[in-house]
């Protein structure tokens, strides 16, 4: 809204300083600092909201220390995110712009499906709240939709660098790169030639099969949102650490949005530019600064919880991101915390089914899955635990931004 009122301003009345909402990094400072504010402000207002109404945690007995504690804290705090990734984005982004509107879907969409499940385990008492072919589905729908957009829509495009011989020179840095184009490429990292082709899964068999391409990619979108959705929901377990863990996931995706969306860090970087994918910068400095500010009341001790309306929408939103800037196969290593998480409970799970179907008894590899309570049951007070995966995921996210350059 903002930025077509300014835009306006500046093209029919020369309006000063209208400018300066042209620059990207302007707006992503503001969306950032926006969202901070409002969650920091407005979120002890919704906390005292959610108070009064006695929308609270009933915490289930694990048997951890310090659990009876949590016990009616307010939970559906994935509101307070949600608000203030909405304001800022609708304020300052360009809502024509396809990647905008498909993170805009993705949040309302993802956060609906949370928030249905967090009132059913608080106004039905129901503590297994929605039921998972209820939850799957949403999120199967959501990734069948955001995988036909990304395929067929026509604004979602590419642009590939041309590598010149020493005796050509470019007069321009548009002419590095080939037009826009539809494509499928997306990036595998530490590779020289570090560009993938869906298609290629296909077009080996015969080049015909090429326009059949959206059977592999819209699956593999599908399962991406479905995994990293459900790995932020298993790792919204102890205070502050999905929040936290997800920032930093967020901003390392920021820095691949502003090289993918910039010509001259992408002709540097030798990596694909992908024409309007900056914008995605302004959502992601708004979803930063929801989540930053939402650690303000969900550290340990937490005053808040964000329930599945929180963890359900930074997984999916997450993995959203992720594909647009075709950056889904780092994944497993940027999302590093969630991966673990995940493995934890398919590892616990699986081993005990099968130790008890070959000797009767159920044995576990982990004191409690998912990996957090294992290490809650060792004793280790939980703002070390989160302290220490936050720094993992750190480290993970600077490895993640190396492989730009390390191949």
């Amino acid at each position: 809204m903002l930025y077509n009122l300014f835009e306006f301003l500046e093209q029919e009345f020369r309006f000063p300083g209208a400018t300066l909402f042209q620059f990207l990094s302007f707006r992503a400072s503001l969306a950032i600092v926006f969202s901070l504010t409002f969650t920091l402000i407005y979120g002890r207002i919704i906390i005292r909201f959610l108070k009064a109404k006695q929308i609270g945690e009933s915490v289930r007995d694990l048997g951890l220390s310090g659990q009876n504690e949590k016990t009616g804290t307010p939970t559906m705090g994935g509101i307070i995110i949600i608000l203030g990734t909405l304001i800022p984005v609708l304020l300052l982004a360009q809502l024509d712009n396809i990647y905008i509107l498909l993170l805009l879907f993705t949040t309302l969409s993802m956060g609906f499906i949370g928030l249905i499940d967090d009132y059913i385990k608080i106004f039905k008492k129901d503590k297994d709240g929605l039921k998972g072919k209820f939850k799957v589905a949403g999120q199967l729908a959501l990734g069948l939709i955001v995988g036909s957009v990304l395929y067929f829509h026509p604004g979602v495009t590419v642009k590939e660098e041309i590598i010149f011989s020493e005796s050509q020179k470019p007069e321009s840095i548009q002419e590095v790169f080939t037009p826009e184009k539809k494509s499928t490429l997306t990036t595998i990292p530490l590779f020289k030639d570090n560009a993938f082709d869906y298609a290629d899964l296909l077009t080996w068999i015969s080049p015909n099969l090429k326009k059949f391409t959206w059977l592999i990619f819209i699956p593999v979108v599908v399962f991406i949102i479905v995994a990293v959705s459900n790995g932020a929901n298993l790792t919204d377990g102890i205070d502050g650490l999905a929040a936290g863990s997800s920032a930093i996931i967020v901003l390392a995706l920021g820095i691949f949005a502003w090289v993918s969306g910039n010509l001259i860090f992408s002709d540097y970087l030798n990596i694909m530019y992908i024409p309007h994918v900056g914008e995605v910068v302004i959502f992601v400095a708004a979803f930063s600064g929801a989540l930053i500010g939402f650690l303000w009341y969900n550290t340990f001790p937490a005053t808040i919880f964000m329930g599945d309306t929180g963890s359900l929408t930074i997984g999916g939103v997450i993995a959203v991101i992720a594909i647009i800037v075709r950056k889904e196969l780092i994944i497993p290593l940027l999302c590093g915390i969630f991966l673990i998480e995940n493995l934890s409970v398919i590892l616990q799970v699986g081993y005990f089914k099968y130790s008890r179907k070959k000797t009767g008894v159920g044995k576990r590899i982990f004191k409690m899955a998912p990996l957090h309570h294992h290490y809650q049951k060792l004793g280790i007070h939980e703002s070390k635990i989160v302290a220490r995966f936050w720094i993992i995921g750190i480290l993970l996210a600077v490895l993640s931004i190396v492989t730009l350059k390390i191949r």
